[in-house]
């Protein structure tokens, strides 16, 4: 089969494709003929060797759709379309950068749809992450005011698509005005150009501060993504899109406001409800929800993706079919 293979770590000419030997699934696990899978940027953080838990080589990718190959003592069958997330794909084993993966059935979800590859492609990490940090990480109630720092990331996109349909009135951040438009059409109520300190034109509208805050940027904006929220309320940091692991000199107590909660979501597969996802591309297929892609790319066409993730130009979903003509 042909895999995109991580020998070392590297820029993105470091993801080479290969032609290698097609895995077979043990008892429990579950061989797919991968379709399609969405891009995620702990893909990219772990091809630039920051990932130092995961051993290379590596086939990278953690997440997919496609069809079931074969799965020995598992509930699934041959031809059965399926999403797997998570679970130590393409970190504690190979992942879905290539034409099959072989993944522990635990990570695997039966779908129905009549979605194009490269649609559904986009959906199970994005949708996960996206309605898991709403959710789980934020709790959020209709009523509330959302902020989404890091809005036109794909998580931030469906982040706001789902908080309209839950009721909340959501604002969200970009650096580039050309995105503005983008974001409104995405159902954003308002749109606040991000140049790293916001607090203050978010207190202009929102005098008590917003009642949640999902950060997608991380720990380059935090502080002053705490300075949004109102007293009692949630700030809850998913992404690291400002590529900052730590934070340095943070002092607790002066830096997070009064009651202000700080929260991070980093589920996996237990977070998701196969009836949640299923419901949600049921939604796409019905045109009531939104799926948002920015570029899909062909498995030989992985090094120009990556080289597109890094730098940051996406408003949406980048996503990879394999096979496309």
């Amino acid at each position: 089969m042909k895999a995109i293979v991580l020998e070392s770590p590297g820029d993105p000419s470091a993801l080479q494709l290969r032609e290698i030997a097609k895995p077979y699934p043990r008892s429990g696990w579950v061989l797919i003929q991968v379709k399609a899978f969405g891009l995620n940027r702990s893909e990219m953080f772990t091809r630039q060797g920051y990932s130092p838990n995961v051993q290379l080589p590596r086939i990278l990718g953690i997440e997919c759709v496609g069809i079931v190959e074969v799965a020995p003592d598992t509930p699934f069958q041959p031809g059965q379309t399926v999403a797997a997330i998570m679970g130590g794909m393409g970190r504690a084993f190979d992942g879905s950068y290539a034409e099959y993966t072989c993944v522990p059935q635990a990570c695997v979800f039966p779908i129905q749809s009549t979605l194009d590859w490269s649609v559904l492609g986009a959906i199970p990490e994005m949708f996960q992450t996206a309605y898991g940090s709403l959710i789980s990480g934020l709790a959020v109630q209709a009523g509330q005011t959302l902020l989404i720092r890091g809005g036109t990331s794909s998580v931030g996109m469906a982040a706001a698509h789902l908080a309209k349909d839950l009721g909340l009135t959501v604002m969200a951040t970009t650096r580039n005005p050309a995105k503005v438009n983008a974001l409104k059409a995405n159902g954003v109520d308002r749109v606040v150009i991000d140049d790293g300190a916001i607090a203050t034109t978010i207190r202009q509208s929102v005098p008590n501060g917003v009642d949640r805050v999902l950060e997608l940027v991380g720990t380059t904006t935090l502080i002053d993504s705490l300075q949004c929220a109102t007293p009692g309320g949630i700030v809850c940091m998913t992404g690291i899109l400002g590529n900052a692991w730590s934070l340095p000199d943070f002092s607790p107590m002066a830096q997070i406001p009064h009651t202000v909660k700080l929260t991070v979501y980093t589920g996996g597969t237990e977070d998701l409800a196969v009836e949640h996802l299923q419901r949600f591309i049921a939604g796409v297929e019905a045109g009531q929800s939104r799926v948002n892609i920015d570029r899909v790319f062909r498995l030989d066409e992985i090094v120009a993706a990556h080289h597109y993730m890094e730098s940051n130009q996406a408003t949406g979903k980048l996503v990879v079919a394999v096979n496309a003509p």
